[in-house]
């Protein structure tokens, strides 16, 4: 129905919370990596500008609403005890008139990553960098898994052992991927006081660079048993696996079976995860702090 009298109570909202990044500072570098380091318009934050929300009308909302919010590819995952039939024929029923208009493609832009350092007065320097990988759908994705794992899993991994731990250079350091249906990415963050920040960065960035000179066999079993317990822990949950289901239908057009899952983790080996590095080696860093 999109109430014009609800309008501004959720822009008050909306600016409440774009505002709360200015307290959120590595939350707020996170994002002005994105902003660098993705093509438009991956990289823009969802929370959008001050300037754009004060200017937003309930004419605005409606028109992005009747565009946007559309049937075509979506996709409905549920989890959980259900009786199927059953489902199928009310989702049927309530869904089934439900037309739309195709969307134009978005253009892709031509874009290159820009690093760069943004002035503020913190008590920590935020330190947030990105380098490409492999797409969720790619053959070498569960090797890239295994090499982030070596570098960012638990406390035993190297980023945290070796310049947490070891150096005592800052307290919050890790590594992540973050995964589009046509790329992929590895990104890095770590916190640190501003006389600790140029050395917390090369130690970071000697880890990444590191890897590809050798895994031993030890941090690959503690890898293998991390990413299994996790697979296993998600489905505990059935939020967390109506969204697996989601993201395969959406990335695969298909669920994998749990099996073929664990299947990949297991043949991970030393020698599979070094050949990725060879191939797909972690370079091209952009870098924001």
């Amino acid at each position: 129905h999109l109430p014009e009298d609800e309008l501004e109570p959720a822009k008050a909202l909306a600016l409440q919370d774009l505002r709360a990044l200015e307290d959120a500072p590595q939350t707020k570098v996170m994002l002005e990596l994105r902003k660098r380091f993705y093509p438009y318009p991956l990289g823009r934050d969802n929370r959008g500008t001050v300037a754009g929300i004060e200017a937003t009308t309930i004419e605005d909302v409606r028109h992005f609403h009747q565009a946007n919010f559309q049937p075509q590819e979506a996709i409905l995952a549920i989890a959980g005890d259900i009786d199927w039939p059953a489902l199928k024929d009310e989702v049927e029923r309530l869904f089934g008139s439900w037309v739309g208009q195709p969307r134009p493609e978005i253009p892709k832009e031509k874009f290159t990553p820009q690093s760069a350092h943004l002035e503020k007065e913190l008590d920590q320097t935020q330190i947030a960098l990105a380098c490409p990988s492999v797409q969720i759908t790619h053959p070498d994705f569960y090797q890239m898994r295994g090499a982030l794992g070596v570098l960012s899993l638990d406390m035993s991994s190297r980023l945290f052992s070796n310049v947490r731990e070891k150096h005592g250079l800052c307290y919050s350091v890790w590594a992540s991927y973050e995964g589009f249906k046509d790329r992929g990415t590895i990104l890095g963050y770590a916190g640190a006081r501003p006389e600790l920040a140029q050395e917390t960065l090369d130690r970071t960035l000697e880890e990444f660079h590191n890897l590809k000179n050798g895994i031993e066999e030890e941090e690959l079993q503690r890898v293998k048993v991390g990413l299994k317990s996790s697979l296993i822990m998600r489905q505990e949950s059935t939020a967390t696996r109506a969204g697996s289901l989601a993201s395969d239908w959406y990335h695969f057009g298909r669920v994998r079976p749990l099996a073929e899952i664990q299947a990949a983790l297991d043949g991970l080996t030393v020698s599979s995860i070094l050949g990725y590095l060879e191939r797909h080696p972690l370079k091209d860093f952009t870098l924001v702090t």
